[in-house]
């Protein structure tokens, strides 16, 4: 999907992937900045839940911004297309400074939300100013490519990931969450294999990459950010007959960022914040 064109004189909101956090919501730095940067105690933040089991997950989160004194929090569940459809859902996206999206099955929140009147509500809010957050396969989800599914390890082979179309908010970046925790360094390196124009961003747990519209990074969180640029890729080769064999990757630059650390999505280069 094509992200939204932000209007003439305006700007774009924020894209805040996060890393996920286990099965505790141990973030509080990341929602503490996130919710200072959709207006704090006067922001609306809008939490969407794609699965039927996950009402705890979902009263946590918003307890966890209650907690941090924001003023309206709205619960929306998309368990089936048809609630995409509903106008009172649509209505509260139109009112809401951000939306905080939970994390789930990557595929059921593909084929759940896309091409749906929320997803393209939530497009074309978030090039007006809306901010946009999503956790865990919420995290994936954001970028127009997204890591549907794969198996662990550090060497890439060309059978270890699967890939699907995502919310489309940002272009020629894939997510990859849970990253150092389950071992996922191969399976983002096969997407970038089979995507040799987007940049990798591998997200630790209870780290999140705050992104600006001016396409920079900045890191927030205990963990680590893996930013893996393959835009000098000098060789790749999969073989089409040993699709389980390792695949050999040559020319990538990769760069370790944590806390207060800055990535320019547009220039290639990272910083250290002064």
């Amino acid at each position: 999907m094509s992200r939204a064109k932000a209007p003439t004189g305006g700007t774009r909101g924020f894209i805040v992937p996060i890393g996920g956090d286990g099965r505790r919501i141990r973030k509080a730095t990341i929602l503490r900045r996130f919710a200072q940067l959709c207006g704090g105690s006067r922001a609306h933040i809008g939490i969407i839940s794609t699965v039927s089991d996950s009402h705890d997950a979902g009263y946590r989160y918003e307890r966890a911004f209650r907690d941090l004194r924001v003023d309206r929090v709205s619960l929306l569940k998309f368990e089936t297309q048809a609630d995409c459809e509903l106008q009172r859902n649509l209505d509260v996206l139109d009112s809401a400074d951000a939306i905080f999206m939970m994390g789930s099955d990557p595929v059921h929140l593909s084929e759940t939300l896309s091409s749906t009147p929320v997803a393209q509500k939530i497009r074309s809010r978030n090039a007006q100013g809306m901010h946009v957050a999503g956790t865990s396969a919420g995290a994936a989800f954001l970028s127009e490519q997204m890591i549907a599914g794969g198996q662990s390890g550090t060497t890439p082979r060309a059978d270890m990931v699967q890939l699907a179309p995502g919310l489309g908010l940002i272009g020629h970046l894939i997510i990859d969450q849970h990253f150092r925790h389950q071992d996922r360094l191969g399976r983002l390196l096969m997407a970038l294999t089979y995507n040799p124009l987007a940049i990798g961003i591998g997200l630790d747990e209870d780290t999140a990459a705050f992104i600006g519209p001016d396409h920079r990074l900045q890191v927030v969180g205990s963990g680590g950010i893996t930013i893996v640029d393959p835009s000098q890729l000098q060789h790749s080769a999969i073989h089409p007959g040993r699709r389980h064999a390792p695949v050999s990757v040559i020319g990538l630059h990769v760069d370790i960022l944590v806390e207060g650390s800055l990535y320019d999505l547009t220039a290639h280069m990272a910083s250290i914040k002064g």
